[in-house]
């Protein structure tokens, strides 16, 4: 029997794993998994389950399945439960745990406004966690009364750091005029390393995070850092003396790419990064007292290395370039440093737990979508080429199922948001960018690595700083006259989509560019530079690691960035479609690509708001929805060449949704 080509109602029921926890003992590693909802099920994010699986495979144990939420996993340090966050009937998540050997759920803390993020203290006794007090009852008052105005970035509450002693039921504030993004125990539990900000903006999480110390019997703390930046993890050594962290390099460097180790009593830090190093470190932990282990992205992979504290002896452990394994989540090593658990996926399937011997072939423990097996997907390739100025850019290309060489195919770009993020060769198939389900229909895609993204290094990655759709965007257009050059891509059938800079990009081609694509998908994208900057929830980020410069110094530069401003050329079939609560692109982004469109008489341009969703779409019908209508407008105006006059694809797609509706 022939196999079947991935499906858009195949790509919407995908299962992947999201974390793993290993046992104490190493016997057993704990892993959730994203199961999607289904179309006539409540609107909301995937259900979350709790598995377990024996380190040797052979053993397999559903926890907690069905319609549930589990997330944060973590093993009560003596083995004997494993601890998750839930929501109680209070509609806030607390922590719970579950016996191991059998037993109910039960809830451990109580805390009112709910818990954010927790740890365990090493001993087992304590949990820490984070939580924002709830609204007083004063307020609520208020509220019930019509009087719940909006002060805004002013009437924020901050994220509390708490100790809660298990056995009594004791809660202890440590912190109250700092908000604490994220923390660490140290080994003897007398002292953590929390992340903090005055502000509980999302902002301030991005442009001004020092890690501090504190001292838990005295809840005093002092600043560790002093050069905010981006900040990734951070972890104490066994002896407690250091502690290394990832971060970027200053800034203005828009992404975590360095490991950096400084000791705890104070001083300055040490970067043990490589100088010009090919690539981002994006998290870091330690092997013993004078070494530390880091993951990085290199190219379209990643890799596990360890690194001594003197910056030398770098031994990768692991490279995602030999294993052709992308590895996601922190490595879990086992107490002698022989085996490793992880996350990993290919560009044949999802997220699945993986172990790994060290110096040997990974393993997978996990096949969460056993049906996948029986379908034909498009060969995943890398793929380099020469820019303009002649710097090598590179990506990742589906071809065709069924390809063959010396014919051309209708085209997809699919661009990545960020633009600090990169396209690493695992599975890179979604609802918003279903790259096999296009293969599956005939078109080559490609995923670009534009300059200005993470994997490359610093000084790639440098490269939009302050000049926005500049060679960013240019080298996307030069991969697509390469496809062409090349013989692979048909150059009057080639569309191209992307959400967030990818939106910013889709605009952009629809105007500026809109010579090199018949149609474009913009989701939550920029379409004016200017009014962006005034109304996103980062205009700090934005201004640190992209702009450079106050808008008030780059006004014309700004407008001519904007894709707006060339409107009126765009003779590119435009779908627009955003969250109509997104606080980072506000959906007036949208709305003004939409109306200078119109107001030029564009006559294949339609816009759909999402209510409810932010800067993505978290629920299943608008996820639903996104992938029927942008694989129909690709079909409708790339595949198809339909002429842009013309009617446009449907808009009442509702019968494809799955649902039992009236007539």
């Amino acid at each position: 029997m022939a196999k079947e080509v991935l499906s858009v109602e195949d790509l919407l029921k995908m299962r992947h794993v999201t974390a793993t926890k290993m046992s104490p003992d190493g016997r057993w590693i704990a892993y959730t998994l994203s199961v999607p909802r289904a179309a006539d099920d409540k609107a909301g994010a995937a259900y979350s389950e709790l598995h377990l699986v024996s380190a040797d495979g052979k053993q397999h144990r559903p926890f907690i399945t069905g319609k549930v939420n589990v997330s944060a996993i973590a093993w009560q340090p003596d083995g004997s439960a494993i601890s998750f966050l839930r929501k109680t009937e209070k509609k806030v998540n607390q922590v719970w745990t579950i016996p191991v050997n059998g037993g109910e759920a039960q809830t451990i803390t109580d805390a009112p406004g709910g818990v954010s993020a927790y740890h365990w203290s090493p001993n087992g006794k304590q949990i820490g966690y984070i939580s924002i007090p709830p609204k007083s009852a004063r307020l609520k008052a208020l509220e019930k009364k019509g009087y719940g105005f909006t002060f805004y970035e002013e009437d924020m509450r901050p994220r509390n750091l708490h100790l809660f002693d298990v056995a009594s039921g004791s809660d202890e504030q440590l912190t109250t005029d700092m908000s604490v993004w994220s923390f660490e125990f140290a080994p003897n539990g007398k002292t953590i390393a929390a992340a903090m900000t005055e502000k509980n903006l999302i902002d301030h999480r991005y442009a001004f995070q020092l890690i501090y110390i504190l001292d838990i019997a005295s809840k005093k703390y002092k600043a560790l850092t002093s050069n905010p930046r981006k900040l990734g993890n951070f972890v104490f050594s066994p002896d407690g003396k250091q502690l290394a962290f990832v971060a970027a390099l200053d800034q203005k460097d828009h992404a975590v790419s360095q490991a950096f180790v400084i000791p705890v009593s104070g001083g300055v830090s040490k970067n043990l990064t490589e100088p010009d190093f090919p690539g981002h470190v994006n998290w870091v932990g330690w092997k013993n007292n004078n070494t530390i282990m880091y993951r990085a992205a290199e190219g379209v992979f990643n890799t596990f290395n360890t690194i001594s504290l003197a910056g030398k002896n770098r031994k990768m452990l692991s490279s995602g370039h030999k294993d052709r394994v992308v590895y996601h989540g922190a490595p879990e090593m086992s107490a002698d440093f022989k085996n490793a658990v992880y996350i990993g996926q290919t560009s044949t399937h999802g997220r699945e737990v993986f172990t790994h011997r060290i110096g040997k072939a990974p393993r997978r423990l996990t096949n969460s979508n056993l049906w996948l097996g029986d379908r034909k997907l498009g060969e995943q390739k890398a793929v380099s080429y020469k820019a303009r100025d002649g710097v090598e850019v590179y990506g990742l290309a589906i071809y065709p199922v069924g390809y063959e060489a010396g014919k051309t195919y209708p085209m997809v770009v699919i661009v990545h948001g960020g633009p600090e993020s990169h396209f690493s060769n695992g599975w890179i198939s979604r609802y918003a960018e279903p790259g096999q389900v296009l293969a599956g229909r005939g078109y080559v895609v490609f995923y670009p690595n534009y300059r200005a993204s993470t994997g490359y290094g610093v000084k790639y990655g440098a490269y939009g700083y302050g000049d926005a759709a500049g060679v960013e965007f240019e080298d996307i257009a030069d991969g697509i006259d390469w496809f062409i050059k090349e013989g692979v891509a048909d150059k009057n059938r080639v569309g191209l989509g992307g959400g967030s800079y990818g939106g910013y990009a889709s605009a952009w081609f629809s105007t500026f560019y809109t010579e090199k694509v018949r149609a474009v998908c913009m989701f939550v994208g920029i379409s004016d530079l200017i009014s962006k900057r005034g109304t996103t929830d980062i205009p700090y980020e934005e201004l640190f690691v992209h702009s450079g410069k106050k808008l008030e110094e780059m006004w014309e530069l700004s407008l001519e960035r904007s894709p707006i401003y060339y409107a009126h050329k765009s003779k590119t079939a435009t779908l627009i479609y955003a969250g109509a609560d997104d606080p980072r692109v506000h959906p007036s982004q949208s709305l003004e690509m939409y109306r200078r469109l119109k107001m030029n008489d564009h006559p294949a341009v339609r816009l759909i708001f999402y209510p409810g969703e932010g800067h993505g779409n978290r629920k299943q019908p608008g996820q639903i929805d996104v992938l029927h209508r942008i694989t129909d407008w690709y079909d409708w105006y790339v595949k198809d060449a339909k002429p842009l006059d013309g009617p446009m694809p449907p808009l009442d797609i509702s019968d494809r949704y799955g649902l039992d509706l009236p007539e």
